[in-house]
């Protein structure tokens, strides 16, 4: 993870100091990072993910919701606070007994990949998404290729189904959301020259 840590604070210190600064940090068990900003691509992406689950979920009617980066994620059982790229919301939001501008319960959270968060997303972050209850599916989304890796688990089932979409024909499934997003409208205006 490629950010800057401040010295350790308590969740309301941390709470307090986001107010203040309006600067947005993960809290990691009192380590606090601020977050470095993301390239051009980056945010495309994340706007593109957005809109395209935002749209699908509409024409569907579904009672789902899909969340921009702004968000915070209190994951509870590991007293930490992180900021997914996006996330899907069914049924009543809720929110964390700590800071109720946080939320708890996503059923599918995206990343989208940079070269200096790649690791950290696929390996650490991805663990502590998985302590999340209501998590279903995670995606993490490249930003220099057409590719796409879905993580799924199934409610049933406490083992997780990788499948990975590459190239530009691709129809990406979301298996939690129902939902189907074509590779060329998740990278519009992503100036890839491959």
């Amino acid at each position: 993870m490629k950010a800057h840590r401040l010295p350790k604070m308590s969740v309301e210190e941390y709470i307090q100091h986001e107010i203040e600064t309006k600067q947005r940090h993960e809290y990691h068990q009192g380590n606090i990072y601020a977050l470095a900003g993301g390239s051009l691509e980056h945010a495309l992406l994340i706007g593109n993910i957005y809109a395209e689950m935002r749209e699908g979920l509409k024409k569907r009617g579904a009672d789902c919701k899909s969340i921009t980066n702004d968000a915070k994620l209190h994951i509870e059982s590991e007293s930490r606070y992180v900021y997914p790229d996006s996330m899907v919301i069914c049924g009543d939001v809720q929110k964390s007994s700590e800071y109720p501008e946080a939320v708890t319960n996503p059923i599918l959270v995206v990343e989208v990949l940079s070269e200096s968060t790649s690791e950290y997303d696929r390996g650490d972050k991805f663990y502590f998404y998985r302590q999340v209850p209501t998590l279903q599916e995670y995606v993490l989304i490249a930003q220099d290729r057409y590719l796409v890796e879905t993580f799924y688990k199934s409610p049933e089932q406490d083992l997780w189904q990788i499948s990975r979409f590459e190239g530009i024909d691709q129809q990406i499934l979301l298996q939690s959301i129902g939902l189907e997003i074509h590779m060329k409208d998740l990278y519009f205006d992503i100036g890839l020259d491959l």
